[in-house]
């Protein structure tokens, strides 16, 4: 999610005010999309049509300003690690991209097909759906330093896991998305999908590298190298979370009269989020366990799995199939259900964490 910038409760081993609030904040602007949506449609149908190649320029804006401090915190120098303790890795990679996307896919079959076809018609069923299935294919990379932190996970490992993420999602993502969706019957736009992995992972990617080495380069190494890095993410955390914030507004701004008329829509689409969420924590935490992880690699290889990059999906949802699409309203809902399913999932690991041996 947004960055992994902590300010003093976050530092002390909570969780930031922002974070901590995130599902608060989200509901709230929900409300306002939905409320702005209804007494200004002809603003947002003006907004909606500020597009470029299938590609939103609003939207990608808001994006890049969310996107663009996580990917500044990514250091590849980190790769050079990938070999030590390999377990909590193999778990992060087998968890992520063997099982995630296809547990996804095959609860959104389950319940929009068949458990909730009597109140969903067909066509805005592969609509969620199809949302469902970008939030599976995109692992967090950002929140789960938040996550780690408040499990005493080991930093650096965590950054390695992060960092081969983020590698395997400039190949990966695309083509599972593209099998996926294929197969539950929904057309995939190729020329779209792959336009969106550019201008929200590789583009973003490549850029923050280049301004971390700057960063590096201008404070000459060291821990002051780091503390310069953190400065300058921090600065832009701001922006973040505007960026968050209005990208939620404008998606239920288009999502109003749908909401509105079916307000159990919200509750519907989270049922099948939730058994994934914590679904995938315990076949992580499960499979950590039996193999003798380490706890602190353990948890936050098993919370990696749990939480979802859902700024790529939101902004692959849109571009795919629109601001007003069933797609876009499932990858937002997945905000507002995240933040309480991970601190529940953090309650928990911290409190069984004599499972598992110590580092």
């Amino acid at each position: 999610m947004t960055d992994r910038t902590f300010d003093a409760s976050t530092a002390a081993g909570g969780i930031g005010f922002f974070e901590k609030w995130l599902s608060a904040w989200v509901a709230l602007c929900i409300v306002a999309g939905i409320v702005l949506g209804n007494l200004l449609p002809g603003l947002f149908g003006t907004l909606a049509g500020l597009e470029f190649a299938s590609v939103n320029l609003v939207v990608a804006v808001l994006i890049w300003a969310m996107v663009f401090p996580m990917m500044v915190n990514v250091d590849f120098a980190s790769l050079s690690h990938v070999g030590d303790r390999p377990k909590g890795l193999v778990l992060t990679i087998v968890v992520n991209w063997l099982i995630k996307p296809f547990t996804m896919a095959a609860l959104g079959v389950l319940f929009f097909e068949y458990v909730f076809a009597p109140w969903i018609a067909p066509a805005d069923a592969q609509q969620y759906i199809a949302g469902l299935i970008l939030l599976g294919a995109a692992p967090c990379t950002a929140m789960v330093f938040v996550w780690s932190q408040m499990t005493k996970g080991d930093p650096n490992y965590t950054l390695v896991q992060v960092s081969v993420n983020d590698i395997i999602m400039i190949f990966a993502f695309a083509p599972i998305v593209a099998l996926l969706l294929g197969v539950t019957d929904i057309a995939v736009p190729w020329e779209t999908l792959l336009l969106s992995v550019a201008l929200y992972v590789v583009i973003p990617l490549i850029a923050g590298a280049l301004t971390r080495k700057r960063l590096l380069d201008r404070a000459g190494g060291g821990p002051k190298a780091e503390a310069a890095v953190s400065d300058f993410t921090g600065r832009l955390k701001p922006l973040s979370v505007i960026g968050l914030l209005a990208t939620v507004v404008l998606l239920f701004g288009f999502q109003g009269n749908v909401i509105t008329g079916n307000p159990l829509l919200i509750v519907l689409i989270a049922v099948p989020l939730l058994i994934q969420s914590y679904g995938i924590f315990f076949i992580a935490y499960a499979a950590a366990k039996a193999w003798k992880v380490p706890f602190n690699v353990a948890a936050p290889c098993a919370l990696i799995g749990t939480s979802n990059f859902f700024e790529l999906a939101v902004a692959v949802a849109i571009s795919l199939f629109g601001l007003s699409s069933g797609a876009a309203l499932a990858t937002v809902v997945g905000v507002l259900v995240e933040v309480p399913v991970m601190l529940s999932l953090v309650a928990f690991a911290n409190r069984t964490q004599h499972w598992f041996p110590k580092a």
